[in-house]
């Protein structure tokens, strides 16, 4: 069977598509079957940047380790839950014989498809912006002490994804908090966020690791569907600068922190 990869968090502008892609990608550069599923039918952020990848490869004449991409049907009108499972539950079967990995890309709001979703990940990755808005997302926090008072909404269909699995007897899901965007100033609110983040870790059972900076590179990549592993690479948007260095080492430290199943980090 596949490992599912489920990239969720119910906040848009969290990096969800930028660390899709590169997962997806990094998996499939080194040499791991990978298909890619874009739930935002209507903004299809992580679709769009692996039809760029693959424009810019026919152009270029390069080849580029790309995801498999599958699709869903769009619908102008409301569907209904069971036709939403179904069609997720058949766009990952059409998938899952020929891969190894799955990488499911969720939009920044509650979606019956994104429920379902949620349900298939092995591996749930939650990228978040360092703020407590993103946290909010999580739990409810105390303002004065700044003690977690309980579980938010997002948390809570995770729980209930969880149960799901439980009662399939499926194996249990390894929940990832992705720590985006941290930056170097505000240091009384990182260490708040993140003392706060520690204990709700501890509470509902998620790992925590650092993801991404707040670097411009991410945005001029996109258009040429490139990831960080492209750069320096003939035709793939010039030498490496010293911001692009580390984060290509943010990339690596995120994928062995992964511990994905039958993955050596070899970049």
């Amino acid at each position: 069977m596949a490992h599912y990869i489920v990239v969720g968090n119910e906040k848009g502008g969290s990096g969800k598509s930028t660390t899709a892609m590169h997962v997806a990608t990094a998996l499939a550069r080194m040499g791991h079957r990978v298909a890619a599923l874009d739930l935002d039918t209507r903004q299809r952020s992580f679709a769009r940047y692996i039809e760029n990848r693959l424009a810019h490869a026919e152009r270029h004449g390069r080849t580029l380790p790309t995801p498999q991409l599958g699709s869903l049907p769009v619908s102008e009108t409301p569907i209904d839950d069971a036709t939403a499972d179904a069609q997720v539950s058949a766009a990952v079967q059409a998938l899952e014989p020929e891969v190894d990995f799955v990488v499911i890309d969720c939009p920044g709001a509650h979606t019956r498809q994104s429920q379902f979703a949620h349900s298939l990940a092995d591996t749930l990755i939650t990228p978040m912006n360092d703020s407590f808005v993103d946290f909010d997302l999580l739990a409810r926090i105390d303002p004065e002490t700044g003690k977690v008072t309980g579980p938010s909404i997002y948390s809570e269909m995770v729980w209930k994804a969880r149960q799901w699995r439980a009662g399939a007897d499926l194996p249990a899901m390894d929940w990832i908090v992705l720590r985006n965007r941290l930056g170097v100033q505000n240091m009384i609110n990182k260490r708040k966020l993140g003392g706060a983040l520690k204990d709700l870790s501890r509470r509902i059972g998620f790992r925590l690791i650092p993801g991404f900076g707040e670097r411009v590179v991410f945005r001029e990549l996109f258009p040429q569907g490139l990831t960080l592993l492209d750069l320096g690479e003939a035709g793939g948007g010039g030498a490496l600068s010293l911001s692009n260095i580390a984060a290509r080492q943010e990339l690596r430290g995120l994928m062995q922190a992964l511990a994905l199943p039958g993955v050596t980090v070899d970049f």
